[in-house]
């Protein structure tokens, strides 16, 4: 019996375009027959072993015609007792002239109602297990390629979470992953980190810290050949995030890398990110000015360190600088550093809180960036 040719046709479209190995949607495609089968055939049959049901049974297709047939293995016996499993030697003698007791042979069985079966079921099944497939050259093709940047189409919103096309692959953005005030566009292209693949699926993020690190590589060709090395990332994705950098050739600035000229290479960047501000500061190896250039743009009086704690003293007109719109700044010091930072004015003492003190941080915070660019 004869899958029909357009069946065939279609195996070799989707083989092709799909770039799945033919010999794969034929294997698939033999189980998904046998699975159908042995549904209907053993449907209204009570056991307690269902998978000993049809065990003994296997389908054949032909490649090149779409012929199958179905096939069970006996063993040979001298009295039948199972005719499903078993055949009696003088039968077997007739397929096989050496056969033995004990030995098992295959004989095609009737298949009255397997093209109907094939028709109802077989499609869907082996479209699933080709999904399956796509899904593991995803695996193999993207595997080594995690922490990469790509530019990914937007196909869809999935229960808040945003699917992306990479090619021929799709992808996954959870909402965890993503820049909080950003507004995903169907057909819109958007650059990716491709954070982890997980059960063949693959993950995607813009609010990963390493995503901004690897727009920093794409635009900057210093840090991509190791002359300007990223030494620390503090972020919060779609507000603000502080990167310390650090130059391993005399007469590189790595800060004016960064920006690069007239501040082009740093547009970019937060172009692709939206609204969300970046301070790029000089990486120190000695903890205390590390901790100092951290608080930028805030001056620093001076800082002292104790264990993991860092005390930082600041000038009255700076503390609010310091610590930024709702603590963000000194926040963002503090996972940059890995040090707690503890706030102080010129007098040693922490600053008093008032009402309008993230109106006034920021204004301050405003003065600052319209300094940058000028």
């Amino acid at each position: 019996m004869a899958i029909t040719s357009e069946f065939i046709a279609a195996i070799n479209q989707i083989s092709a375009e799909r770039g799945i190995e033919k010999e794969e949607i034929f294997k698939a495609l033999e189980s998904a027959i046998l699975v159908a089968y042995k549904k209907e055939k053993f449907f209204d049959v009570q056991t307690d072993n269902p998978e000993e049901l049809g065990s003994n049974l296997s389908i054949e297709l032909d490649r090149e015609t779409g012929d199958f047939k179905l096939i069970a293995t006996k063993e040979v016996v001298k009295k039948v007792k199972d005719n499903d499993k078993e055949i009696s030697f003088s039968e077997a003698e007739m397929i096989s002239p050496n056969v033995e007791i004990g030995d098992s042979v295959q004989i095609e069985m009737p298949t009255e109602d397997l093209g109907r079966i094939a028709a109802q079921t077989a499609k869907q099944v082996i479209l699933q297990k080709i999904r399956e497939s796509e899904k593991e050259a995803v695996v193999s093709e993207f595997s080594d390629k995690v922490g990469e940047v790509f530019t990914a189409l937007m196909q869809r919103m999935q229960k808040g979470e945003v699917v992306f096309e990479i090619g021929k692959a799709t992808a996954i953005m959870p909402k965890e992953e993503q820049i909080s005030n950003e507004f995903y566009r169907l057909g819109d292209r958007y650059k990716v980190l491709l954070k982890d693949i997980v059960d063949s699926e693959m993950v995607v993020s813009r609010a990963d810290p390493n995503f901004l690190i690897e727009l920093f590589k794409l635009e900057v060709p210093e840090i991509e050949s190791g002359v300007v090395e990223i030494k620390a990332v503090a972020r919060e994705a779609g507000s603000r995030s502080k990167i310390a950098v650090e130059s391993h050739q005399e007469g590189i600035d790595p800060i004016g890398s960064c920006v690069g000229q007239r501040g082009i290479r740093i547009a970019n960047i937060m172009n692709e990110i939206g609204e969300e501000k970046i301070d790029i500061i000089e990486w120190d190896e000695e903890p205390e000015k590390f901790v100092a250039n951290a608080l930028s743009p805030a001056k620093i009086e001076s800082v002292k360190i104790k264990d993991d704690t860092a005390t930082v003293k600041v000038d009255d007109e700076q503390l609010s600088l310091a610590i930024g719109r709702e603590g963000q700044n000194v926040r963002l010091a503090w996972k940059l550093t890995g040090l707690k930072i503890d706030i102080v004015g010129s007098d040693g003492k922490p600053p008093v809180k008032h009402e309008e003190e993230d109106k006034e941080t920021e204004k301050e915070e405003e003065k600052e960036e319209e300094k940058k660019d000028e």
